[in-house]
């Protein structure tokens, strides 16, 4: 069962005039991080990955509430009075991250029309910064052209690319390369569309940019910072509380 706390924690304060939505996979198994539970209920300080990655998205002012993607009811009740009195309704999750996302979707357009913006979030990046949140939905919102966009940041290291054999056959120019991260942010529509072609037609999706490259759209890069991991192996947990006491959140 996951380890989350029911005790009431300070509440979040929602802005009167929200303007977007969170979608939030946290089904997944988490099979890399060799515990006995889903990485996502795993602990950093008092809280679980989970709850520090739903909070760093409440710190949006501009977040109407968020999809949660679990089947579990008591985690989803635990953690609806922890973000109370802010929106959290529940999906169920599918397969895959891709199809949990769309699952998440599915549920969203039920109750929000296809232009409302919805910021898809990994649950075990409890490391996103405010700031880089902020920054990415000023960014995006302000294009013209409502294609939506991605926090990401460029290629630093030296990137090879491997033959059959496992040996380095050539060096690639990383002037181009970002490392994705999330939130992705994408209009509930076009993303559910693009999520629903790309499934249909065999293609790996492996985030929601690539489901909206594979229907011709071109996301945005707002460039975030590396501190915004994904936990996936077991050294990861020891480095993202270290990001989090950096950030004076732990």
């Amino acid at each position: 069962r996951p380890s989350i706390r029911s005790s009431k924690p300070r509440r979040l304060r929602m802005n009167s005039d929200p303007r977007c939505w969170a979608v939030v996979p946290a089904a997944g198994s988490g099979t890399r991080m060799q515990a006995e539970q889903p990485k996502q209920f795993l602990r950093l300080g008092d809280r679980t990955v989970l709850e520090h990655s739903l909070e760093a998205l409440w710190k949006l002012p501009a977040l109407a509430g968020a999809v949660l993607v679990n089947d579990d009811k008591e985690t989803l009740q635990i953690l609806a009075e922890r973000f109370a009195p802010a929106a959290l309704i529940a999906a169920p999750g599918g397969a895959q991250r891709c199809h949990s996302v769309l699952n998440g979707l599915e549920v969203l357009a039920q109750q929000q029309a296809p232009d409302t913006w919805v910021l898809v979030h990994d649950a075990a990046r409890p490391c996103v910064r405010a700031g880089d949140l902020e920054k990415l939905f000023a960014s995006v919102t302000a294009e013209t052209d409502g294609t939506g966009g991605l926090l990401a940041v460029p290629v630093c290291d030296t990137i090879k690319r491997a033959d059959a054999c496992g040996r380095a056959s050539a060096t690639v120019d990383r002037n181009a390369l970002w490392h994705a991260q999330t939130p992705q942010m994408f209009r509930l529509g076009p993303l559910r569309a693009a999520l629903q072609t790309a499934l249909a037609d065999g293609y790996e999706v492996t985030d929601e940019a690539s489901a909206m490259e594979h229907s011709g759209y071109r996301p945005l890069l707002v460039e975030g910072h590396a501190d915004n991991i994904k936990i996936t192996r077991p050294e990861d947990l020891a480095l993202a509380e270290w990001y989090l006491k950096q950030q004076g959140r732990l």
